[in-house]
């Protein structure tokens, strides 16, 4: 089985308060990559309560998103409306629960692969690439660049460069 992983295609980080271009320009590959992927397909939600602020990542990156039922933290509406699969919340940049569903799949079924797309490239995508390598290290882990958008142009390409030294399989499909 090949698994498919959408990682936070959320409002808040395509057009909202973490939004970017470059993000935008992504939806509709992700899109398409869902429509033509050939296996399951889940979904992360990076979730935040009010309290954000106050947390260490509030403190270090100092822009509430993703608040917990607010508009920013849904997934964006066309790429949900793609997605049978409740999305997994994540309190932090890797998800913690992830790798147990992905676990109980492999229980089932050999998973053959799992490719990543999504935001943001060089926080969430790769803390959940190398999540994933660790539980599943004989699985390749593969991500879609052409499906992925950093926070900055030149860091999205760093963290690609720095995924493929971990021997995650960076294409563009």
């Amino acid at each position: 089985m090949n698994i498919l992983v959408v990682i936070d295609m959320q409002n808040d980080f395509i057009d909202g308060a973490l939004g970017t271009k470059e993000a935008v320009s992504i939806v509709p590959k992700v899109m398409e990559k869902i429509r033509m992927f050939d296996g399951k397909i889940l979904a992360t939600r990076d979730t935040h309560e009010e309290n954000y602020l106050e947390t260490q990542e509030g403190r270090k990156l100092p822009v509430k998103h993703c608040i917990r039922n607010t508009k920013g933290w849904q997934i964006n509406g066309e790429i949900q409306s793609l997605l049978s699969e409740t999305p997994v919340d994540k309190e932090t940049f890797g998800s913690r629960e992830l790798p147990e569903i992905l676990k109980k799949y492999d229980e089932k079924e050999k998973i053959e692969s799992i490719t990543l797309v999504g935001l943001c490239t060089d926080i969430c995508v790769i803390s959940n690439a190398m999540v994933l390598k660790a539980y599943f290290p004989e699985v390749p882990i593969i991500v879609d660049a052409s499906c992925c958008a950093g926070v900055t142009p030149q860091s999205h390409k760093q963290t690609l460069e720095a995924m493929k030294v971990c021997q995650i399989e960076v294409v563009e499909e």
